[in-house]
């Protein structure tokens, strides 16, 4: 089963907070085009905060948190229903899923989204999934839907990721990008920050994502989703957009989940002995090489572990908590606090 996932932004299903009907009509044409090309869809869609907006007549996004949260509860349904307008008129069905950080920071609930997912392609259903925006100030604070993509994608082991926005791709000067074999700091120095008054993320963004789904195997790109016949294009490997080709080598599953899904709670900072460990003679981390330690986590919690001069080593799950791990300090004894399991370099 060949699997893309479509990130909509909603600079392209709600330009200026106004829902369009006739481009998500389009966009679901486009869709099943796919799937008779033997592609099974997973979209993952932007746009409630703009139809919310839209719908009480604010002229721009507010600040404050609560107001976001309000506005995404009422303007997600409008967007499903819409989506399931224009799927029922090829008698077609589609499922929401609503997602929080939480639901890949956790292991369990993780694998219980990716069984989900998977069972709806198995029906025939496609899935259409959120930022629970309404319930995760997180998801509102960190708001795109770029990041949550990527995530997806690599949660059901999808071949391709394909960004869609009001931007043709990737420039540089005056032309686009065709292709990027590597996302390194050259690349993202070619990005701008953007967004507008109805929209949040921007080309940096966009670029976090593919990173981490290019890391992962997976093909990437970035296109102009008000462009006809866009992801047809893409998926038959035509010129358009930006691709950024996959990575060869991706790290096993778990470990991806641990460098992407979890959410970092705090840091720890090493010696140079212990860098020298863990990085190169793979070794777990142990209390003896910990010089200081930032921020509150509990036990099982995502660290960044970093060197004496702050220079990011990777990340890993802890085995402590930051109580428990301060507690720890000046004794003479040596416990684990990252096994070299649950340790990924960066």
């Amino acid at each position: 089963m060949k699997i893309v996932v479509v990130k909509l932004g909603s600079s392209v299903i709600a330009p200026q907070g106004f829902l369009s009907p006739s481009i998500i009509a389009q966009l679901v044409r486009d869709f099943l085009a796919a799937e008779s090309k033997g592609y099974k869809v997973v979209i993952v869609s932007s746009g409630a905060i703009a139809c919310g907006l839209n719908k009480l007549g604010y002229k721009r996004r507010p600040q404050d948190m609560h107001s976001l949260m309000a506005l995404s509860s009422l303007g997600q349904i409008m967007l499903m229903d819409i989506y399931a307008q224009k799927f029922k008129k090829h008698k077609k069905l589609c499922a929401q899923i609503l997602l929080t950080w939480d639901d890949f920071d956790n292991r369990k609930r993780f694998l219980n989204a990716k069984y989900t997912i998977n069972k709806l392609l198995n029906m025939g259903v496609v899935p259409i999934i959120n930022e629970n925006d309404a319930v995760s100030c997180d998801e509102i604070r960190f708001g795109e839907n770029d990041r949550l993509a990527a995530l997806v994608a690599d949660l059901i082991s999808a071949q391709e990721l394909v960004l869609l926005s009001n931007v043709e791709g990737l420039i540089e000067g005056d032309k686009v990008i065709r292709q990027v074999q590597q996302i390194d700091s050259k690349i993202f120095q070619l990005a701008k920050k953007g967004g507008n008054a109805f929209t949040a993320g921007g080309m940096v963004s966009k670029l976090e994502a593919a990173k981490i789904a290019t890391s992962a195997g997976i093909k990437t790109a970035i296109a102009n989703g008000k462009s006809k016949g866009v992801l047809l294009k893409l998926l038959e490997g035509e010129a358009a957009g930006t691709v950024f080709l996959p990575l060869g080598g991706a790290a096993p599953a778990r470990k991806r989940w641990i460098a992407f899904g979890k959410k970092v709670r705090g840091k720890v900072y090493i010696d140079d002995g212990a860098k020298e460990a863990i990085l190169n003679k793979g070794k777990s981390l142990l209390s003896v090489g910990i010089i200081k330690v930032e921020g509150e986590f509990k036990k099982k919690d995502a660290v960044e572990v970093l060197d004496k001069d702050g220079r990011v080593c990777g990340c890993g799950i802890i085995n402590y908590s930051c109580e428990e791990l301060a507690d720890l300090g000046g004794k003479k004894f040596t416990k684990e606090v990252v096994h070299r399991d649950n340790f990924v370099r960066r």
